[in-house]
């Protein structure tokens, strides 16, 4: 039986539209989270092209699920399209749209974490310096060195998420307390300290700039700065730095992380800093270190 409807009179692409414009706008969701959700609505209209969002019911996504099982799809890949059809759905509710969501009744199959893609020390060093180094070099807009510099010292300093930096207004950086305050995910608000590099580079920013209030990173037409323009100015410094422009931002906060793990912090504040409701999830860092340390105990141990 189909979940009731409370609104079924809108059409299903206007739904998905409003959707991802909230996502986007309101909750500044990554450009590549959101092509990723799109996806994962397409997919599965594709498979059912003449159904309502209202009469979708928990059989016909386990039998999408069965699909996708079947074409041997990766098991994070599924896990990935239901998590955002299952927002998807709490958006509808929360909307008036739909009383509940049928996708708590469908169980979807585990998947092993792989570990995440962090930077040496070193790396991190040459990547945040790059920027300066360049300042030489003409550009039409001057400041923009010092505001990437900005943008990479305070992802490495704070571990924030892409979305929690784009969002920054200059009235939630505190340089007194020496912290920022974020709006991170499910609006969970937290305030991380930021280091004294990352306050000074953002200082510098700020001058050259003429940036006293609005957003905190502006683009050249002084507007706030998009998670895409910052994928872009990462992939360029990525490049400079000969290390791989496969990285996300999100390879800085991993670094933080784990740098953060690697010289002594506990689990429980490294969870705090990350925004992280589950202490499972920021586990997973325990695991890299573990295995950094047991290719230091094979590299260097004459009997291991």
């Amino acid at each position: 039986m189909s979940s009731p409807s409370i609104n079924s009179s809108l059409d299903p692409d206007y739904l998905a539209s409003c959707f991802f414009e909230y996502l986007e706008n309101a909750r500044h969701y990554s450009p590549q989270t959101l092509r990723a959700y799109r996806q994962a609505l397409a997919d599965f209209r594709s498979f059912q092209p003449k159904l309502l969002w209202n009469e979708a019911s928990a059989q016909d996504f386990r039998a999408y699920l069965l699909k996708l099982m079947k074409q041997n799809v990766s098991r994070a890949t599924i896990r990935l399209r239901f998590a955002a059809l299952r927002s998807f759905f709490n958006y509808l509710i929360e909307e008036k749209h739909l009383s509940s969501n049928v996708l708590k009744q469908v169980s979807l199959p585990k998947v092993e974490k792989s570990l995440p893609h962090f930077l040496t020390l070193a790396q991190v060093t040459e990547l945040i310096e790059n920027p300066e180094r360049k300042k030489k070099e003409k550009q039409a807009t001057p400041w923009m060195s010092s505001r990437d510099t900005a943008i990479l010292e305070l992802f490495y300093s704070s571990g924030l998420r892409l979305s929690e930096l784009v969002g920054l207004d200059v009235g939630d950086l505190d340089v007194i307390e020496e912290t920022v305050r974020v709006l991170g995910k499910g609006s969970r608000q937290r305030i991380i300290p930021v280091g004294r590099l990352a306050l000074q580079a953002i200082e510098r920013y700020r001058q050259v700039a003429n940036v006293k209030n609005g957003p905190l990173f502006i683009n050249k037409s002084r507007r706030r700065l998009s998670s895409t323009a910052v994928w872009q100015m990462l992939k360029k410094y990525l490049r400079r730095a000969g290390l791989p422009v496969t990285l996300s931002p999100h390879a800085l906060r991993h670094s933080f992380a784990t740098h953060l793990l690697d010289r002594g912090a506990d689990l429980r504040s490294v969870q705090s800093l990350l925004g992280h409701a589950s202490l499972t999830t920021t586990q997973i860092y325990t695991h890299v270190t573990t295995e950094r340390l047991k290719e230091a105990y094979h590299e260097a141990h004459p009997r291991a």
